[in-house]
């Protein structure tokens, strides 16, 4: 361990919390400053990178391999290192936000790893970034327990050999953390979700016959993932552990990074342990990049893009296909569904579409999938496990069937569906209802039995954009325009008021997160992350 100088890092307008003082450790806060210090300059740095990149897009409409990482590519030698015990078999996923109860029900989820959320799960107040991390700890440590005040029930941990293995997902690169800052500056809310678990778990984890397991996301480029591997290596040596301890899954959510999937591998290679397919996300990203490209670039309602148009099989079977060649774990979509307690039907249709998709999913090679909510466990567990039986995973199928061209990835036209009214008016409600509970602090939402997270909003606002600016004509003869995206947001808003009564609705943020999503849907200059600008209204 470095010697401790005073940590230059303050707290800033934020009220103390319980307990705090073991997460904000001098110590840890000193490790979180050292990170800020070393890494926040080519953070920013990587941030210009991505905005003359979107200029070139816009200038080109076109993406491609890049010639001058060839070599990376066609060199079939490398691989990256293999996969400790723990992370070996990755079959179920289930992801969610680190508050108390999710700790407790994701752990004992029967899933084999479960993605503690800091990231498009979680709403970023102070809060839950504090106590997310006190919570994980409290879970290595088997001192925690919840008992929910309205139902009464009680939540204990199982046995440590029936617990999920846990891959902490930070912040992306673009969020700061506006209580922690150095000399006035924000420090990347990357590094301080990053620096604070790994700092107090990385040699616990250790001990658990674990290790300090990580989801990247939002990566755009290798340079990103190499800033990630400086950093995995500066940490290990800081805290004293062997270098090659700390794993990465780099979620390939990026339009940018689906074509740079073997360079990421390569640059995380002594960290890697696989890729991910981050569909909203995903097609959050190809908007935002293409938004100006023209009618050939318009997506139709997020509904009608389905894992199965070729655009999107082109990125799935190229990300197993580069995976398996390196040695790394394929890990598949997010099953959203949240089963109704009071609608046998619904859950039937949906436990279907789940089934089907997961057994795509495994079919086509992957070693594993996402999903939101425990009843689906089972249904995703029994789809990989009559493709691998006792094999751990399938990085056997090699997929060398597989050729994708640059264009394939971005042949939007391909998809034979156009957007609707009714979708337009699903943006705008799961839009809504989405930012208004994000500002109340809630990351992880259940609406209209979908698990939504902070990427559904970004993909709903983003379409509304779209369409508005490419003067799309609904089925209905009415043309996208800002008037008509603020006629159907004022009769949500109503009908929201009208559900749920005038008490509830004053005492919520519905106005503040209608005002909101009009801003980022119709303001001429896109924002970047949506979160940027709610981010400046979370208290």
């Amino acid at each position: 361990m470095s010697a401790l100088a005073p940590s230059p890092l303050a707290i800033v307008d934020a009220e103390p919390l319980p307990r705090q003082e073991e997460v904000l450790t001098d110590a840890a806060l000193a490790f979180v400053a050292e990170l800020h210090r070393q890494f926040t300059p080519r953070r920013d740095e990587l941030l210009a990178r991505r905005a003359e990149r979107r200029a070139e897009i816009a200038r080109t409409s076109t993406l491609d391999f890049l010639p001058e990482t060839a070599a990376v590519r066609e060199d079939d030698s490398w691989k990256v290192a293999p996969a400790p015990a723990a992370l070996n078999d990755r079959r179920v996923e289930i992801t969610g936000p680190t508050d108390r109860k999710m700790t407790i029900n994701a752990l004992n989820s029967g899933a084999k790893v479960w993605l503690a959320d800091f990231e498009d799960a979680s709403a970023p107040t102070w809060e839950n970034v504090v106590l997310g991390q006190l919570n994980l700890t409290d879970a290595y440590e088997r001192r925690i327990d919840f008992t929910d005040e309205r139902s009464g029930k009680s939540y204990a941990l199982k046995g440590a050999d029936e617990l999920a293995t846990v891959v902490m997902r930070p912040r992306g690169w673009h969020l700061d953390e506006r209580h922690l800052q150095v000399e006035g500056q924000a420090v990347p809310g990357a590094l301080v979700d990053f620096g604070l678990y790994f700092f107090h778990n990385a040699k616990r984890l250790i001990e658990l016959g674990k290790g300090p397991y990580f989801y990247l996301p939002k990566t755009e480029s290798y340079l990103e993932a190499r800033l990630w591997n400086d950093i995995f290596v500066f940490a290990q040596d800081y805290v004293g552990i062997p270098q090659g301890t700390v794993r990465a899954t780099v979620l390939i959510e990026t339009i940018t990074a689906a074509y740079q999937m073997e360079e990421i591998l390569y640059e995380l290679r002594d960290h890697a342990s696989g890729l991910n397919a981050g569909r909203w996300d995903y097609l959050f990203s190809i908007v935002k990049n293409f938004r100006d490209g023209g009618s050939k670039f318009v997506l139709p309602d997020r509904n009608l893009v389905t894992m199965t148009a070729p655009f999107m099989r082109a990125y799935t079977e190229l990300l197993v296909r580069t995976c398996h060649k390196r040695g790394a774990h394929a890990i598949g979509g997010m099953a959203a569904f949240i089963p109704s307690r009071k609608d046998a039907e619904v859950n039937k249709v949906a436990f279907e579409k789940v089934k089907n998709d997961k057994d795509r999913e495994a079919g086509d090679g992957f070693d594993g999938s996402w999903v939101a909510h425990p009843d689906l466990v089972p249904i995703a567990m029994k789809s990989f496990d009559a493709v691998l039986g006792d094999k751990p995973n399938q990085k056997d199928r090699l997929r060398e069937d597989v050729s994708v061209a640059p264009g394939d990835l971005i042949a939007i036209d391909s998809l034979d569906a156009k957007p609707t009214y009714d979708g337009l008016v699903n943006a705008v409600q799961v839009g809504i209802r989405y930012i208004e509970a994000w500002l109340r602090g809630l990351g992880a939402v259940a609406i209209f039995n979908l698990m939504e997270d902070a990427a559904t909003a970004e993909i709903s606002r983003s379409q509304i954009w779209q369409w508005i600016n490419a003067g799309v004509v609904f089925e209905t003869g009415e043309t996208a325009t800002a008037d008509l995206a603020r006629k159907v947001a004022a009769e949500e808003l109503a009908a929201i008021r009208e559900e749920i009564g005038d008490e509830a609705f004053t005492s919520g943020k519905w106005q503040q997160a209608h005002d909101l999503l009009l801003q980022v849907s119709l303001d001429a200059d896109y924002a970047d992350f949506l979160t940027l600008p709610a981010y400046e209204q979370l208290r």
